[in-house]
């Protein structure tokens, strides 16, 4: 375009697809100043305040506020516009892994809600063996008196997340020390985990998988989910195959998700190994 030497503030709003509200603005803290005609009076704005417009958008675009703006505008010192430019990349360098979290934390839950989905459909509830893989966990020791809401939705342990400064995505876990005492509701030792979102130190956490388990979904509440407990014992000892005394409840859907207990899903797991004595 053919530049000249003022323009009315219609004429920049046009040109620059900016309202003549924010070039008020601009002019009024002194971003973008505009200049008065010594006859009428009018505002104008010289060549240099018109180009001035695509550079205040790219730094709005990288996300400066307008104070910054004119720090380092004004400034004409690289030091200046350097410190600016530091600092606002490590901003935006937080502002990304908060993003991340955050991204991670909505598609693992989204993720479990399709897997429910697929077991209920499907009535997926065959036991099989097969692989998991190592995985770090934040844990909690806790005495398990058969109140399962309260294991699930854990206060004790929303609070120790907040404690050692992390997050927590994914399924609630359950270790229970023993998976008969499990089948008769009786009290026992359990261990909560879940993983996290930020890293662990080496004594909050620990590792879980890296071998093979048994496995099998139990569908509906968890008051009979005893029966799913037997079906894997029964079909370990039809298969030739020893299981050990803990075992692992992973809450696909639960509490957490919905309150009809029809629609939860829970994985059993066990670790397995084979016999081969019979």
């Amino acid at each position: 375009m053919k530049y000249k030497d003022r323009y009315s503030i219609g004429e920049v709003s046009r040109l620059c697809n900016i309202s003549k509200k924010a070039l008020r603005y601009y002019d009024k803290i002194g971003l973008i100043k505009s200049e008065r005609d010594c006859v009428n009076n009018y505002r104008y704005y010289s060549n240099e305040s018109l180009l001035a417009v695509p550079v205040i958008k790219y730094y709005k675009q990288m996300g400066f506020k307008l104070d910054e703006m004119r720090e380092f505008i004004e400034g004409n010192v690289y030091k200046t516009i350097k410190k600016s430019f530091e600092s606002k990349i490590g901003e935006l360098e937080k502002e990304q892994e908060e993003i991340r979290r955050k991204y991670v934390s909505v598609k693992d839950w989204y993720d479990l809600i399709l897997e429910a989905e697929m077991v209920i459909d499907n009535e997926i509830q065959e036991v099989a063996v097969k692989y998991v893989d190592t995985s770090d966990y934040l844990y909690l020791d806790q005495t398990f008196n058969n109140e399962i809401m309260e294991s699930i939705i854990n206060i004790e342990f929303t609070n120790h997340v907040e404690q050692v400064n992390n997050e927590i995505t994914g399924p609630v876990m359950i270790n229970f020390s023993s998976f008969k005492d499990r089948m008769e509701n009786k009290s026992q030792k359990i261990r909560i985990m879940q993983k996290t979102l930020k890293e662990c130190k080496e004594d909050e956490k620990m590792s879980f998988g890296g071998q093979m388990m048994i496995s099998c979904y139990h569908i509906g509440s968890h008051e009979n989910i005893n029966e799913t407990y037997e079906k894997i014992s029964r079909w370990a000892g039809k298969h030739r195959y020893n299981i050990g005394e803990d075992s692992y409840e992973r809450y696909v859907t639960d509490y957490w998700t919905t309150r009809n207990d029809a629609q939860f899903v829970t994985e059993v797991m066990m670790n397995v190994s084979r016999n081969n004595h019979l």
